[in-house]
């Protein structure tokens, strides 16, 4: 994998993911995208070598920005939706627009700037199910995420120990052994 193009492809024939893609794109809330952990997590255990559906997502995060409703039933009612559609996937669906104060930042603009304040750059991005096929979204690139470069984003730069502690936490070391920090 070389780039967006190619992570849209890798994507979209990995039949766990492109189920997911799907049942968001059909039942989710609108402009739902598919983000973190579970495109991240495929990505480097295929860039490790290992089969990407050898342990499934404890969660498929759905995000989407609707300022003008940011409550959590908002959200309760679109994981619901989900569930009934599929309901064997660990749904998980948060309105981006709902973290900016969660987090003690300015209003998001949009998703776009919501993914951008992530904790790092390789996990901040998102894909769906667009008319043309799979669409990728990734404020800060793709470079560390193909790379299996840990940084934390501009928005988490300020407390590394963050970052560090978050992927201790998390046993990312042990099961991408390759992994490798940079400064922020």
């Amino acid at each position: 994998m070389r780039d967006a193009a190619d992570i849209a492809r890798f994507v979209d024939r990995r039949p766990e993911i492109r189920t997911a893609l799907a049942t968001v794109a059909a039942h989710g809330p609108p402009g739902g995208w598919i983000g973190a952990g579970v495109l991240r997590n495929a990505v480097w255990d295929a860039l490790s070598g290992r089969d990407p559906a050898a342990i499934p997502p404890s969660d498929i995060d759905v995000v989407f920005h609707h300022a003008a409703d940011a409550s959590p039933a908002r959200d309760r009612l679109a994981q619901a939706r989900l569930v009934l559609a599929t309901p064997g996937l660990p749904w998980s669906v948060t309105n981006q627009a709902r973290m900016a104060p969660r987090n003690g930042h300015a209003p998001y603009a949009g998703l776009a700037e919501a993914i951008a304040h992530w904790p790092e750059t390789a996990t901040a991005f998102a894909a769906r199910l667009g008319p043309g096929g799979v669409e990728i979204l990734a404020p800060h690139g793709l470079d560390d995420l193909l790379a299996m470069i840990l940084r934390p984003t501009p928005a988490h730069a300020v407390d590394p120990a963050a970052m560090h502690a978050r992927i201790a936490a998390k046993g990312w070391l042990s099961r991408w052994p390759r992994l490798q920090f940079a400064a922020p």
